[in-house]
């Protein structure tokens, strides 16, 4: 059991980039995986884009050649009906080429090609669990250093209580109002307002202004409709009323959103104490609040960790643990804290040596469970994913790996 342990702790620390920030739901072999299989969906969608742009230029040739001889011979001044090679090409298109044109399959056939070549690799890409727990991953982030929303999609990590980024990507990236909505849905889905109300205004401010691209899930409606109902759940009415007056602007003849904008105004006109715009957002409590008070206030106090120099009890050493193995070989062993006793141990293993485990485990990676009576099942809090690999031999790296 110890030694299995003991090879969780070292393999999650080798999946971790050399500057890592936060945890994801997906591991990092899963993102790998997820990158070299959109560079082939690439490859299959440049194929795809190559067949549609020639059959295009086919369709233009045509309309090329049937504008001409409009603008041609069929604007002469005689008839050209007179001209009995005229009178029967025209016949001919009318009746063959336009209708060649007009019911041609290519464009069908090349998008069951590009369907055809993404079904064969669906089984590698990632799945609806993955895509929640990645936004799941967003909203922890947020919470665990206080990020202010606005700036963490615009790629900033900057915390509500300090403008300044106190984390720097060296490649930055920016979340679209498609990106925002899908965080919100999966926080409304769980009946989360407070992370909902604050992803659904970003996307409503992002998707304002801007076209609707075919490959949202979302539309700015989308995202009115959703955070009017959130603010509703969150006591803020005035507000719900008025974003549900905007959605009637782009959709009159909504008749839910009408029968929620005559049930707000009764509500404000009751004069409920719950009704006021002004209402503050707050975090649910979890069933751990102050295991995570506790977590999340050393994450977001900058430089409370304790430096080595100032207390002698932390140190680095060549350690033995008094076995005749490590004598010539002893294992860099850094203490990190007493309370709890944290022992980091560099280079463990190599590079190629860690390559290898990973690439070992990744076939059998699953989302990590926890205990439940009997049984094993999976909780929000664990966002890990781990691999139990039978010892098939000396040389085979054997127990779980995350």
């Amino acid at each position: 059991m110890c030694s299995c342990f003991t090879l969780f702790i070292v393999l999650y620390l080798l999946n971790m980039p050399d500057e890592s920030f936060g945890e994801m739901f997906t591991s990092m072999l899963s993102v790998n995986q997820a990158v070299s299989a959109e560079r082939k969906l690439i490859d299959h969608l440049i194929i795809y884009i190559e067949h549609e742009a020639q059959r295009l230029e086919d369709i233009k040739r045509f309309f090329s050649r049937v504008t001409s001889l409009h603008d041609g011979i069929y604007n002469e001044p005689s008839d050209p009906i007179a001209n009995p090679i005229a009178a029967f090409k025209l016949v001919k298109r009318l009746k063959s080429e336009w209708l060649n044109v007009v019911h041609s399959t290519e464009a069908e056939e090349n998008i069951k090609v590009l369907r055809e070549d993404y079904r064969r690799m669906e089984s590698s890409l990632p799945k609806l669990e993955d895509l929640r727990g990645a936004a799941h991953g967003l909203m922890r982030l947020q919470d665990v250093y206080n990020l202010h929303v606005e700036s963490l999609v615009r790629g900033h990590f900057q915390q509500i209580s300090d403008p300044v980024d106190f984390y720097k990507l060296s490649v930055s990236d920016m979340l679209s109002g498609d990106d925002c909505f899908l965080v919100g849905k999966v926080a409304y889905d769980l009946e989360d307002y407070y992370h909902s109300v604050l992803w659904f205004e970003e996307a409503v401010r992002l998707f304002r202004g801007t076209e609707w691209s075919p490959e949202n899930e979302g539309t700015l409606e989308d995202a009115l409709d959703h955070l009017a109902f959130s603010h509703f759940k969150t006591g803020n009415i005035s507000h719900a009323l008025s974003l549900s007056r905007e959605l009637l602007l782009h959709d009159p003849m909504n008749r839910r959103v009408h029968f929620n904008v005559e049930k707000y105004e009764k509500l404000l006109n009751e004069n409920l104490p719950a009704t006021s715009s002004g209402l503050t957002l707050k975090r649910p409590d979890g069933i751990y609040l102050r295991t995570r008070n506790a977590y999340e206030q050393l994450c977001q106090t900058k430089g409370s960790q304790p430096k080595h120099f100032e207390n002698p009890s932390l140190f680095c050493d060549y350690f033995t643990n008094g076995s005749p193995a490590l004598f010539l070989q002893p294992i860099r062993r850094e203490i990190i804290s007493l309370q709890p006793y944290v022992v980091l141990f560099h280079g463990f293993v190599t590079q190629a040596e860690a390559k290898n485990i990973r690439k070992y485990a990744m076939p059998g990676l699953r989302r990590s469970v926890v205990a439940s009576g009997m049984n094993q099942a999976t909780a929000e809090y664990r966002i890990s994913k781990s691999s139990l690999r039978p010892r098939i031999s000396k040389q085979s790296p054997g127990g779980r790996v995350s």
